[in-house]
């Protein structure tokens, strides 16, 4: 079985410069970086955006690391509304803005050599349809796999408990209908929205994967925790990982935690590490 190779959010990692974070998370033994697009870390619409992201590829070309772009920053369309506009919003001004934005994620990720973009659906307004909304994220979907599609990185949706895509199951009806998307499988989640327990779904959706996120999560409630806190099983986890040859990055968002990301960072390659070894035991 091939060896996994892990990567740190830097939404957890935002007290501290992008280049001190890139330094930290290589010499802790980190195979790459999940570079979430935001005011603090590389702004997306800063005039010199893709210069930024030419000296970033650089950086991690020095420091041996492999990039994954991510897209759910709180407040980076809209500085008073969390993550919104979306591909769901009743506003076509606002689904044309999130389409736009994806696409300028798409375009630096090129430039970043990413191995993927991750984004998910949206969360719908009570008042709209949900066949409604559904129909608009299967339009800006298609779209952007029209525009951006085919390339050089997988196009990952992320189930997102709360949101029109929630579980995998939904992943699985939204890429019936739009063909060319991966799953971005946090394998947290699936112990919030239930349906598949998380090394199950790596089994089940192993040859659609196109990124994966680790963390602890307790049965139903969206926290996310260090990885030796909670409910998910991790060696089991990462050893379906490893049985289905998986050889993208693994990523860990502790988004709440870039205060202490100088304790978090070593201490979750260490429990990475301790679970490779559990896990291994266990499929003797």
């Amino acid at each position: 079985m091939n060896a996994l190779r892990y990567a740190y959010n830097t939404n957890g990692l935002t007290s501290h410069r992008l280049d001190d974070a890139l330094a930290l998370l290589a010499d802790t033994g980190y195979a790459g970086v999940a570079l979430t697009l935001d005011v603090v870390h590389l702004d997306p619409f800063a005039e010199d955006a893709f210069r930024q992201a030419e000296r970033v590829r650089s950086r991690c070309d020095e420091l041996g690391l492999g990039v994954v772009v991510e897209t759910g920053a709180r407040f980076l369309l809209d500085p008073r509304v969390k993550h919104e506009p979306t591909l769901v919003s009743p506003s076509a001004e606002g689904r044309a803005r999130r389409l736009a934005y994806l696409r300028l994620a798409c375009d630096l990720a090129e430039v970043l050599d990413a191995e993927a973009v991750s984004f998910w659906a949206g969360v719908p307004r009570p008042e709209v349809d949900r066949e409604e909304a559904w129909g608009r994220l299967v339009d800006g979907v298609r779209a952007l796999v029209d525009s951006h599609g085919g390339r050089g990185y997988a196009l990952a949706v992320e189930p997102e408990p709360g949101m029109l895509v929630e579980d995998c199951d939904g992943w699985a009806r939204l890429a019936a209908a739009a063909p060319g998307i991966t799953l971005a499988l946090d394998t947290g989640h699936c112990v919030v929205a239930g349906g598949y327990a998380p090394e199950e779904a790596v089994t089940a959706f192993a040859h659609q994967l196109g990124t994966v996120a680790v963390e602890g999560m307790r049965r139903g409630v969206h926290d996310h925790l260090p990885l030796d806190e909670g409910d998910v099983d991790l060696p089991a986890v990462l050893r379906a990982l490893r049985t289905a040859g998986f050889d993208r990055l693994v990523t860990l968002e502790l988004s709440r935690d870039g205060h202490r990301a100088h304790q978090m960072v070593p201490r979750a390659m260490a429990t990475l590490r301790a679970a490779e070894t559990a896990g291994g035991e266990e499929a003797t």
